[in-house]
């Protein structure tokens, strides 16, 4: 078959989980659900931080970031998803499936990044904890999160080019409710090596380079934790980095999850359920983990819940 640029007739077929008509209801009510959950949490935790004056802080400002991330995460993907259970259409145009690998991948990094820049924060905070305001400056973490986008555009954008440069032919079929990378070269007729090798070597910088860091945050952390010699002691300077430890475990098991799924395995159901935990599930959870394990956001949110209480009543 003569391969032909998808451009020429500009559209994908995303399979999603199930074609029985019976099961899409149940899909629809499921997935609607926990999109608002993840983005009503996730934006609570905003708010939470936006107004409550004591969680001014480095941490509080990071994980606000990460809040919204998350939001866009998700966003890019489930609408999508659920309009086409209500149309029952599984279409997708070639420039909304671009757009999606574009923001998954600049989203997807940015939450890379900015857990890597919390586990810094938790390093200085623990095992400078003198020096921590001086480090962690405002303006400090002005550029970490800037630069945190920075690298994030320009590798979703490059990886995006690369995309574009391919040509389809045959049956397009994502077995996914989204436009995922992966799946898109699998579908090309034209050479994808090129593509293949930028990608390995982002998965490197932009995700062993990370991890690293995070491994060797937490190894010095752990190191200052065993050097205080009080037990009181030990237990709160490890309760700060046990939110941001569980979410961190949460992101990466998922991401291996994802990777191992379609590498190990050729059976779209098991590939579209390990994506359903990394891209739903994961920015879902996180308001919670972060809420449940911490007193400061526990106590924001209450007061946060109750000037919103008084604001009704007023007249």
């Amino acid at each position: 078959m003569t391969p032909r640029n998808v451009t020429g007739f500009s559209e994908f077929l995303l399979l999603g989980f199930s074609e029985e008509p019976e099961l899409q209801p149940l899909i629809f009510g499921l997935f609607l659900s926990m999109y608002l959950i993840t983005v009503f949490g996730n934006l609570l935790i905003i708010l939470a931080i936006g107004s409550g004056s004591r969680l001014h802080m480095p941490m509080y400002f990071f994980l606000s970031n990460l809040s919204f991330v998350d939001i866009c995460f998700t966003s890019i993907t489930i609408p999508k998803m659920l309009l086409n259970i209500r149309t029952k259409s599984q279409v997708i145009t070639y420039e909304g499936c671009i757009t999606q690998v574009y923001f998954l991948m600049l989203f997807a990094g940015l939450d890379d990044l900015l857990l890597t820049v919390m586990a810094y924060d938790r390093f200085v905070a623990i095992c400078h904890p003198l020096h921590y305001t001086v480090i962690m400056n405002p303006q400090l973490c002005g550029v970490l999160v800037l630069v945190s986008w920075v690298i994030s555009v320009l590798h979703s954008l490059l990886q995006t080019l690369m995309v574009l440069r391919l040509s389809f032919c045959g049956q397009l079929e994502i077995p996914q409710h989204f436009c995922e990378l992966n799946q898109i070269l699998q579908l090309a007729c034209s050479d994808t090596f090129l593509n293949d090798i930028v990608i390995y070597i982002a998965a490197v910088l932009l995700a062993g380079g990370p991890l690293t860091g995070i491994f060797y945050s937490y190894t010095k952390i752990v190191s200052s934790i065993r050097g205080i010699s009080s037990a009181q002691g030990k237990y709160k300077a490890f309760s700060t980095c046990a939110s941001h430890l569980s979410v961190v475990s949460l992101y990466y098991c998922t991401s291996l999850g994802v990777y191992l799924s379609s590498a190990a395995t050729h059976s779209s159901h098991s590939s579209a359920m390990a994506s359903v935990m990394y891209t739903v599930v994961t920015p879902m959870l996180n308001p919670f983990i972060y809420s449940l394990r911490n007193r400061d956001i526990k106590r924001a949110l209450k007061a946060f819940f109750r000037m919103a209480a008084i604001k009704h009543h007023l007249p």
